[in-house]
C-alpha cells in the first residue's frame, strides 16, 4: 500500500512506534496527515484543503540528471552561488561556506568565532533558539533550561521585547536600554575572568516570541561585544530571504551601518532541499583558513545544492516575492491591527513583511498571557482548515510565517476566520479570561 494511502490512523500508529515522541507534530491530539502541497495550500489524505500559515521552508530537477558531487571537484555552480549571494549582502560579508542545514551553519559560526577571537564564551539572548546540535542546545535558553541548565561559558542577556520586557514602548530609548544590558552582562562575565567570542542573535527572535528589536540595538551592541574581544553572529536562518520585504536581511532592518561579522542562513535558502550557508568577513575566515585544518562538508557545496539556491534566488526575483511579502504583510498586519481594536485578547500586533506575531492577554494591565486561550484559538483555526502555530515564553503568540506566496486573498480568509473564532469565543465565555481547553 502506498503511504499517502495508508489510513491516517495506522500512519499514526506507526509513527507512535517507530518515532520518538520527541519528535513532535503539530495538533498532536488530532494530527492533520498532509499528503501534497502547492504553494501555500496544504492536503490532506481526504483532499481538504488547508491555508498554510506556517511552512517559512517551501527546486533543482536539471542538475541532480547531469552530476551531483562534492565541493572538492571544481564547478561553476558553487562560485555562481556564492557570487550572487554577495551581492545581496554588504560587501564585508564576502567569504562563503556551503552546508546542509542550520544548525550546521551555527555550529560553523560558534567555532569561527573562536577561531578569530581566541575566546570561548557566547552571549546569547532569553528564550533564543539557534539549533539542535549540542554545540547550540548549550546556547539556546529556550532548550537548555529544561535540559542540562546554563554552562558557565554561555551568558544570557533580556529579550529587546518592547511589549513584555523592562524597557517598554512607552520608554524614551529602548535600543539604548537593551543594549546596556548586553554590556552589563559582558562587565560581569569579565569580572568572573571569563572572555567573550561571541554574540549570537536571531536577527528577528521567533521562538522568544516573533519579536522585533528596536532599530539601533544591534549596532549598539555589536560595539559591546567587540569591544570585548568579541564578534556578533545574526542568524538569518528563519527570516532571511526576502521574508521581511523591506530588505533582502533582517538584520539590514538595523541601519544601513550595521554590518554583522558572520551571518547563518537555512530553512528557505533551499525551499526545503537541505543547504545552509555561512557568510564571514575576510579577517574571520582567514583566522580560521590560518589553522590548516581543512572544512568539508559531503553534500553542502554540491552542484545540486547550488543549483538550488540559485534556482530559489531566480524565483525570488522573478516573481518579485520580496515585494509581495511587503504588500501582503502590510495588509495582513492592517487587518490583525483591527482585530486588536476589536477583541480585547489581542494585546498586540507586531511585525514586519511576512514574519508577524500577534499577542493573546488575559488583561490589559497585566498583560498575562493567554496560554490557554491561544491554544483552542489554533485548535479551531485548524478545523476551518488553516494552519497557525504558537510561540513564545508563554505559547500565546499566533505566528505567522506563512510561504512567500502566502496572497492577499489568503490574509482575508485567515483574519475572517480568525475573527469568527474570536467573536464566539467572547460570546460563549463573556470573558477570555475564563476560557480553558475541554478534554
Amino acid at each position: 500500500m502506498a503511504a499517502d494511502q495508508r489510513p491516517k490512523a495506522d500512519t499514526l500508529a506507526l509513527r507512535q512506534r517507530l518515532i520518538s515522541s520527541s519528535c513532535r507534530l503539530f495538533f498532536p491530539e488530532d494530527p492533520v496527515k498532509i499528503v501534497r502541497a502547492q504553494g501555500q495550500y496544504m492536503y490532506d489524505e481526504q483532499g481538504a484543503e488547508y491555508i498554510d500559515c506556517i511552512s517559512n521552508v517551501a527546486h533543482a530537477h536539471e542538475q541532480n540528471q547531469v552530476l551531483n558531487t562534492n565541493s572538492r571537484y571544481l564547478h561553476d555552480n558553487i562560485v555562481d552561488y556564492a557570487q550572487r549571494l554577495s551581492e545581496t549582502l554588504p560587501e564585508q560579508l564576502c567569504v562563503f561556506y556551503f552546508l546542509n542545514s542550520g544548525s550546521e551553519a551555527n555550529d560553523l559560526a560558534l567555532r569561527l568565532a573562536r577561531h578569530y577571537t581566541g575566546h570561548q564564551d557566547v552571549v546569547v539572548l532569553d528564550h533564543a533558539y539557534h539549533g539542535h546540535l549540542s554545540s547550540l542546545i548549550d546556547i539556546s535558553p529556550y532548550k537548555f533550561r529544561n535540559l542540562d541548565g546554563q554552562k558557565e561559558w554561555v551568558h544570557v542577556a533580556p529579550l529587546p521585547d518592547t511589549y513584555r520586557g523592562p524597557y517598554r514602548e512607552d520608554h524614551p530609548n529602548p535600543a539604548m536600554a537593551y543594549a546596556n544590558e548586553v554590556k552589563r552582562v559582558v562587565s560581569s562575565a569579565q569580572e568572573k575572568g571569563r572572555k567573550i567570542a561571541a554574540f549570537f542573535a536571531e536577527s528577528l527572535p521567533s521562538v522568544g516570541g516573533q519579536i522585533i528589536p528596536p532599530a539601533g540595538y544591534f549596532s549598539q551592541v555589536a560595539e559591546h561585544i567587540r569591544k570585548a574581544g568579541g564578534v556578533f553572529v545574526a542568524d538569518e536562518i528563519q527570516v532571511g530571504f526576502g521574508r521581511v520585504g523591506k530588505h533582502f536581511w533582517a538584520f539590514q532592518l538595523q541601519g544601513k551601518d550595521f554590518v554583522p561579522d558572520i551571518v547563518t542562513m537555512g530553512k528557505s535558502i533551499g525551499n526545503g532541499h537541505p543547504v545552509a550557508c555561512v557568510a564571514a568577513t575576510q579577517p574571520v575566515a582567514r583566522a580560521f583558513e590560518a589553522t590548516g585544518v581543512e572544512y568539508f562538508n559531503t553534500f553542502g557545496g554540491s552542484p545540486v545544492s547550488c543549483a538550488v539556491g540559485l534556482a530559489v534566488l531566480n524565483v525570488l526575483e522573478k516573481e518579485q516575492l520580496q515585494d509581495h511579502a511587503t504588500s501582503v504583510g502590510s495588509f495582513l498586519m492592517q487587518l490583525l491591527g483591527q482585530q486588536k481594536i476589536k477583541h480585547p485578547i489581542v494585546g498586540d500586533v507586531r511585525g514586519v513583511g511576512l514574519f508577524i506575531g500577534v499577542d493573546l492577554i488575559k488583561d490589559e494591565a497585566t498583560r498575562t498571557p493567554a496560554t490557554e486561550e491561544a491554544a483552542y484559538l489554533v485548535s479551531r483555526l485548524k478545523e476551518n482548515y488553516v494552519l497557525l502555530s504558537t510561540d513564545g515564553p508563554g505559547r500565546n503568540i499566533l505566528k505567522f510565517k506563512p510561504p512567500m506566496c502566502f496572497s492577499l486573498d489568503n490574509a482575508r480568509q485567515v483574519v475572517a476566520k480568525l475573527d469568527a473564532i474570536l467573536t464566539d469565543m467572547e460570546e460563549k465565555v463573556r470573558s477570555c479570561e475564563t476560557l480553558r481547553l475541554q478534554p
